[in-house]
């Protein structure tokens, strides 16, 4: 059983992501997340937490939508930018302790070099979002389970 402890608002850490993609951006090549994008670094982020605290990153659950896992409260805030990238230009100052930070920068320099249909199409081929019926949650413990063998 997973303990029910929310360490984190799950807005603080999509803004953790689009802050680092945003400091990224000013010292190479990359282009905006997008809201699909943002929601899998967001997935992939709460499965590396789970593998490696055995704790939730943040409480909100993923839906397998169709174009993968989905926090609805994360895609109806950004969604009026469509398929276009997401322009972070707030100060960010969420107090993300460190060893969470080390997880977050681990998901980002793994996945954040990929487009959002390279991991839309990461999360298709993965055990939660494929047997999670469509627009169901997808439970946390079958999160964890398939992240403790992926990051082991």
């Amino acid at each position: 059983m997973l303990i029910a402890k929310k360490y984190y608002n799950v807005e603080d850490i999509a803004e953790w992501f689009l802050n680092k993609n945003r400091i990224q951006m000013n010292f190479e090549d990359s282009e905006y997340i997008t809201n699909l994008k943002l929601q899998k670094l967001l997935y992939y982020a709460q499965g590396y937490f789970l593998a490696k605290k055995n704790t939730s990153l943040f409480e909100d659950d993923f839906l397998a939508w169709e174009h993968g896992p989905v926090i609805r409260k994360i895609y109806n805030k950004y969604r009026t930018n469509g398929s276009s990238g997401i322009k972070y230009d707030k100060d960010f100052n969420a107090n993300i302790d460190n060893e969470t930070e080390r997880i977050l920068e681990e998901v980002y320099n793994e996945y954040g070099q990929y487009t959002a249909w390279k991991l839309r199409n990461m999360t298709h081929e993965e055990e939660p979002w494929k047997t999670t019926p469509r627009n169901e949650i997808i439970s946390k413990e079958k999160i964890k389970n398939y992240f403790k063998i992926k990051v082991a």
